[in-house]
């Protein structure tokens, strides 16, 4: 099949609705946290249901300050995935905590509970799990877990707007109260993305309250209160804060994204049925697995080579042909930045990480991906296999 323009890895899906949104926030000259973050928070509480939603700069910010609300300090332990973005880990060393990293289960990209439990110390004062591409993580088991040992469950569902996991017969979204707190990213490439941003999802008063303060420098009046006022109003900041606000033009953009976001994950998940079916055949490639209790919003399709090919120079034939990829998810403990003394520790050896990182690939996944497309990006990927198990390496004339 032939290849009429090259087929991006991920595009975002922002149209008239989100320019004339921004329009809206730029034009009331308030643009920085107000008004439309205000009503995006509803709003997305609204749509996963849960008490309590904060918006943020970033889901780093997010699980920052939700490591933080748990307590989480010096010395202290948190268990988590090495097979994630760094942002995961780098979380935990903001808090001058230690990352303990835990590997995951076999065929899965996310973390294996039994893995969990062995790895839980005197020390470890949370678990951080990751719903990996979207893909929810065994939540349920995880907050057993949690429960047992008297330790809070943080959700980095970064990827996961959208996703469902299934609790006593019911579907819930991800970001309703199962973990204790849930941290959304609203990065270009998450299926809703106000150029970047993050939310704080809790049922916890006490802990949303010091969310909305410690992003805002913990000034204890905000801005909407102090410009309202008609009397001069001093504020004050009590405790060390930090600069995690989200602007109101994001907020406004957020919005229009929140109300496209059911047809984007439908999409999402028709696209990775076509991908499926399309690599049914394929014994050499593996697709993702959907839990019967879980349903993904498909921000990544990554598929897993047979360990003799080779990633990269199948990701660069593919590359030469127009069709862009990404590798499996990285592993942190593999990063210099965690490579140090006493930095973080594996609780065990972690071949099922490295492995899913080692022969991972990322298919072009987004909204306007046509089947014609996914057809190429298939084609693409099959014969690049197949060259590259013969020992060839085509190169772009």
């Amino acid at each position: 099949m032939k290849m009429k323009k090259p087929i991006p890895f991920s595009r975002p899906c922002l149209g008239a609705e989100e320019v004339a949104a921004a329009a809206r926030a730029i034009t009331s000259q308030w643009v920085t946290q107000g008004p439309e973050v205000l009503a995006f928070e509803k709003e997305f509480a609204e749509y996963v249901e849960t008490p309590y939603a904060c918006a943020v700069s970033s889901c780093t910010s997010a699980l920052h300050l939700a490591l933080l609300a748990c307590g989480v300090g010096p010395g202290d332990e948190v268990i988590t995935p090495s097979h994630s973005f760094i942002a995961t880990a780098n979380s935990i060393l903001y808090c001058g905590a230690v990352p303990v990293f835990v590997d995951i289960a076999p065929g899965s990209f996310n973390l294996c509970p039994q893995k969990v439990t062995e790895a839980i110390g005197p020390r470890t004062r949370a678990i951080l799990c990751v719903d990996q591409m979207g893909m929810p993580c065994d939540l349920l088991a995880l907050k057993k877990i949690a429960q047992r040992q008297g330790i809070p469950l943080i959700e980095d569902a970064a990827c996961a707007i959208g996703s469902e996991i299934k609790q006593n017969d019911q579907w819930k979204k991800i970001g309703s109260p199962i973990a204790d707190i849930a941290c959304f990213s609203f990065h270009p490439r998450k299926l809703l993305t106000t150029g970047d941003g993050g939310m704080i999802t809790t049922a916890n008063r006490e802990w949303d309250a010091k969310f909305r303060l410690w992003r805002q420098h913990s000034m204890n009046v905000t801005d909407t209160v102090r410009h309202g006022s008609k009397a001069v109003v001093f504020e004050g900041y009590p405790e060390k804060g930090f600069n995690y606000r989200l602007t109101d033009i994001q907020g406004a953009i957020g919005r229009e994204q929140l109300k496209k976001l059911p047809g984007f994950v439908a999409a999402r998940r028709t696209q990775a049925a076509r991908y499926k079916s399309l690599l049914a055949k394929e014994s050499g490639l593996l697709v993702p697995l959907e839990p019967e209790w879980a349903k993904s919003n498909f921000q990544t399709f990554c598929v897993r080579l047979a360990p003799h090919l080779d990633q990269k120079k199948i990701m660069q034939m593919m590359l030469d042909q127009g069709v862009a990829t990404r590798r499996g998810v990285m592993c942190a403990h593999r990063e210099p930045a965690f490579s140090g003394k006493n930095i973080a520790r594996l609780a065990s050896p972690l071949p099922e990480s490295e492995l899913a990182q080692d022969t991972g690939i990322s298919l072009p996944l987004f909204h306007e991906i046509t089947a014609e497309e996914q057809e190429i990006v298939v084609d693409t990927l099959v014969k690049a296999c197949a060259e590259n198990k013969n020992g060839k390496t085509r190169h772009a004339a």
